[in-house]
């Protein structure tokens, strides 16, 4: 078969072709147009669908686990009746969306408490399956992995001012492009309590500047963090890193559970 490595093939036509089983990756399909194609059993990972439109589709037996905001079905946008479904599934969801020091302080309760449950729940497993990936999704281990990356990246480096706030064991999300300095080995294999141990480290520090926060903080921006890592060298609300850190705490713990529950089945 044919392999297509940093090729420009914009503007290509493809007609009348067989993809089956093809693998995109990095790919640019902006503007793209589809018309007559079949995407049955098609994997969607880490795909930026803004601005998209489908019409004339089948959407039958279909997953979608993401943003979804401004989306219509026909001619309804579905966006707010997802979020409210969400919030009566999960009633301390609404916590996560804080408006002040007191709510932030009373949603990192919330996902300490939370957490603890999930993990309790995955120590009853054998260890081995705390490093198996369910549905091509991360580990167990690496979900823990990605959420310390995503502390350092949020509070440690953008709010806390530390260019290089990186430990070994970080996890940056899988279309991250690589970068000098930060970590990214998806090939060890730590154990549970490893792991723990820098989660319990890294909370402590979203904590510590949670406990920390007044209002006027709260409405503060970022110092700029030169050098490379993520996120970028410039400014940022600090509301809006702590809310990043709670959505992805939030999202990640329920993947986790999920995950959890199959694994559970399994063994």
């Amino acid at each position: 078969m044919a392999d297509f490595i940093e090729e420009e093939l914009t503007g290509s036509k493809f007609e009348r072709v067989r993809l089956n089983d093809s693998r995109f990756e990095r790919v640019l399909l902006d503007g793209a147009r589809f018309r007559a194609v079949s995407m049955a059993n098609a994997q969607f990972r880490g795909v930026d669908l803004t601005g998209a439109v489908l019409r004339g589709v089948e959407l039958v037996d279909v997953e979608i686990y993401g943003e979804i905001e401004r989306v219509t079905v026909n001619g309804i946008d579905i966006g707010p009746l997802v979020q409210a479904e969400l919030d009566r599934r999960y009633p301390d969801r609404v916590k996560m969306r804080p408006t002040d020091p007191a709510g932030f302080r009373e949603a990192w309760d919330t996902v300490e408490r939370l957490w603890a449950g999930t993990v309790d729940r995955a120590r009853r497993l054998d260890p081995r399956l705390l490093h198996e990936s369910v549905n091509e999704e991360w580990s167990f281990i690496e979900t823990l992995r990605h959420l310390v990356f995503a502390t350092d990246a949020w509070i440690r480096r953008a709010v806390l001012g530390d260019p290089s706030p990186w430990d070994p064991l970080d996890l940056p999300w899988d279309e991250m492009p690589d970068t000098p300095g930060v970590p990214r080995d998806r090939t060890v294999r730590p154990s549970l309590d490893t792991v723990l141990a820098l989660r319990r480290d890294r909370m402590s520090t979203v904590r510590e500047v949670i406990d920390g926060l007044t209002d006027e903080s709260l409405d503060s921006h970022t110092k700029p963090v030169e050098g490379p890592g993520w996120p970028p060298a410039q400014s940022f609300p600090v509301r809006e890193c702590l809310l990043v850190i709670l959505n992805e705490e939030w999202e990640h713990r329920l993947y986790a559970e999920r995950d959890l529950a199959i694994l559970e089945a399994r063994s």
